[in-house]
């Protein structure tokens, strides 16, 4: 006994020791487990895709990854709760309670694997799901799985169970380059994953389990059979009745992916290209609107004939925003080279820029829409133009002549006000012309002779709706717009006239008047057809034709572009607002109500009959004495000058200083000239002399 007594402390003690050891051991397992497995994965380094999104957050357009993926963020918040409710119904139904590991799962599953000599069910939770998709492991051992559940217990004390779910949502894995709930709801239903059918919810259920296996665009019949396996389970839970089980196993599932969704594409990209990847871009478009205006381009541009294309904007005019850019027509049409953006492509913009002549007449008490203006045959040198359709109209009102968009008298007008002084106020307002190289403004201007973007002619035509005040387009909600100051384009009374006529020009077959104001355009050679117009709360530009340049015959802005524009307006919705009333001051009244000098337009002397005289005394064509020219800059260096007849050779003087000598052409140019007032003298060969009295801004 006393032996007994004697050995059983020793044995104690043996115990102990070996106890103490092999915690030790363990310990240090574990410990050497975590130092090599690192700091516990939390999700911070996705690499997630870049979206665009409209002004709502709604999805315009997503890009993949620099790894080749589809991986699109997901919050449980957008997704729909019945979907979330069947996953953990299937996946983990004691995930809110467990702590990342279910034990009781972990034993389920070795019962079933002993008894039945292979796996049946996985003891994995979604937490340890998640650890796996943070860091997989395809070897898959038990040290694998051990290293596994520990990742889920770390994770577990990180993260709370919704940014849990939340990285489930976003990387599970459902075939080929597809990952994350948000990601395979667009492939392979076309639809954003807040509302699902049972079928759909039961179909995301089951793909992760095996995603290459079960891929519906590869092997649909696997993906339904795995499907019906979900809603059966599902069905014997109580999670959906037997009515929702029988109809989901009926509904017929995807067999191919879908296109992600690709909706003002050029500018998503322009966006994405300049945010940091994986961000979440906000853009100024609404998507519903985008949506159905890309649909009305491509239907117009395919009735219209081959090859042509279709560009629309709209900008809201309170703030500039652009609430639509469709840059062409179908981003993937390469007959119509859809991949370039149409809306920023250098065109002739026709007759689109004639308001703006006359909106600079009007300001400088020029002209007043009900003066009488002739239409008939003149002679620029060798320059004789004519009308679009080939007859003169004798004399019209003014009113007429821009509604009708008669050549002549917009040319007599752009002479007298000088097509150097109409580029630099649309430059000043935000937008410069481009003219073919080395070449001055001419005349040519005023019939589309430079080139100008759809982007460009929208912003002049917002600054008309906003009474002259030119804003910045912004296709970003957080865009930081250019520091450089618009300078306004026409006084509140010079765009009411321009407004005031052009909300009565006529219309499209069947559109009603009087609603919008508008004018259309038609480049040299039917190679650009342009209809811009505004109402009191939006401007909507429209240019169709063919990318390429060449001429597409029968394309007329009031025959192809104007019905667009009209369609457009529709579109658009409650979002309108109908034009202003005049503003103070606005003279309204009959030819015969006008003032003796507005009642007919008489330049200083008509071209053709001054270079035919040289008998006539000289007279300054431009600057008209009096006038106030906008210069600024880079934007217009110098001055252009004209005389009309005087016999040259001519000199001109600025303040009685020779600024040009020995001039036998009847236009000059001041350079440089500096701001302020100044009094320009021409003097002929016979010393016959004219003034002018300007200022300079």
């Amino acid at each position: 006994m006393k032996t007994h007594r004697g050995r059983w402390p020793l044995r104690l003690y043996a115990g102990l020791l070996v106890t103490i050891l092999a915690v030790n051991v363990f310990g240090f397992t574990i410990s050497e487990t975590l130092r090599r497995l690192g700091p516990e994965p939390l999700g911070k380094d996705i690499a997630y895709s870049t979206l665009v999104t409209d002004r709502h957050g709604k999805l315009l357009r997503p890009f993949i990854t620099g790894d080749g993926y589809w991986r699109l963020p997901a919050a449980s918040d957008d997704i729909d709760p019945r979907f979330l409710a069947m996953l953990i119904a299937y996946e983990d139904k004691r995930f809110y309670t467990h702590r990342g590991v279910d034990p009781a799962a972990l034993l389920r599953a070795a019962w079933q694997a002993a008894t039945h000599g292979h796996v049946v069910s996985g003891g994995s939770t979604l937490t340890m799901q998640v650890a796996r998709l943070l860091e997989p492991r395809p070897a898959r051992s038990i040290a694998d799985k051990l290293a596994e559940m520990i990742r889920a217990l770390q994770i577990e004390r990180r993260l709370s169970k919704r940014q849990i779910l939340d990285l489930y949502l976003a990387l599970a894995p459902y075939g080929g380059n597809i990952e994350g709930t948000r990601a395979a709801s667009l492939a392979y239903f076309g639809k954003e994953p807040r509302r699902l059918s049972t079928a759909e919810s039961a179909l995301l259920v089951a793909l992760p389990q095996a995603p290459e296996t079960r891929r519906p665009d590869r092997f649909p019949k696997q993906a339904v059979a795995a499907r019906n396996r979900v809603i059966a389970l599902l069905d014997a839970a109580g999670i959906v009745n037997a009515d929702q089980a029988q109809a989901a196993e009926a509904e017929e599932a995807p067999k191919g992916r879908l296109a992600f969704p690709m909706l003002a594409a050029h500018v998503a990209e322009r966006i994405a290209k300049a945010a940091p990847p994986g961000a979440v871009a906000q853009t100024t478009i609404a998507r519903d609107l985008q949506a159905s205006l890309e649909t009305l381009a491509r239907d117009r541009a395919l009735l219209i004939g081959s090859g042509v294309a279709t560009a629309i904007l709209v900008v809201d005019n309170k703030t500039g925003e652009v609430r639509a850019h469709v840059g062409g027509t179908g981003y993937f049409d390469t007959l119509r080279a859809g991949q370039m953006d149409l809306a920023n492509a250098l065109r002739s913009p026709g007759s689109t820029l004639k308001p703006f002549i006359y909106g600079l007449a009007f300001e400088d008490g020029l002209v007043h829409p009900e003066t009488l203006i002739d239409d008939r045959a003149v002679r620029y040198g060798a320059y004789a133009p004519e009308n679009f359709d080939d007859t003169f109209h004798g004399t019209v009102t003014v009113r007429t002549a821009l509604q009708q968009s008669l050549n002549v008298p917009a040319l007599q007008i752009l002479n007298a006000i000088g097509a150097d002084r109409l580029t630099a106020r649309l430059a000043n307002a935000g937008v410069k012309l481009v003219l073919p190289q080395n070449a001055a403004p001419g005349l040519a201007v005023g019939l589309g002779g430079a080139g100008v973007r759809l982007t460009d002619l929208a912003a002049l035509y917002v600054a008309l709706a906003r009474g002259g005040e030119p804003v910045q387009l912004s296709w970003q909600l957080s865009e930081t717009r250019n520091a450089r100051p618009l300078r306004r384009l026409f006084e509140p009374n010079a765009t009411w006239m321009i407004g005031d006529v052009l909300k009565g020009a006529p219309t499209p077959q069947n559109a009603l008047g009087g609603q919008i104001a508008f004018k259309t355009g038609t480049s040299y050679g039917y190679r650009d057809a342009w209809a811009v117009g505004y109402d009191g709360a939006n401007t909507i530009a429209v240019w169709v034709g063919r990318p390429d340049g060449a001429a597409a015959p029968g394309v007329v802005g009031r025959i192809a572009a104007a019905p667009i524009l009209f369609e457009a307006f529709q579109r658009i919705g409650a979002n309108r607002a109908p034009l202003g009333p005049a503003p103070p001051g606005a003279v309204i009244a009959r030819t015969n109500e006008l003032p003796a000098n507005l009642q007919r337009f008489r330049p200083n002397a008509l071209p053709e009959l001054a270079a035919a005289s040289r008998d006539a005394p000289p007279a300054i064509a431009f600057p008209p004495d009096g006038a106030r020219i906008d210069l600024e800059g880079d934007t217009a260096p110098a001055l252009s000058l004209k005389v009309y007849g005087g016999t040259p050779p001519f000199t001109w003087l600025a303040d009685g200083i020779p600024i040009a000598q020995g001039e036998f052409r009847r236009d000059a140019f001041w350079d440089q000239p500096p701001h302020g007032f100044a009094r320009l003298s021409v003097i002929d060969a016979r010393g016959k002399t004219a003034t002018a009295r300007v200022r300079v801004e």
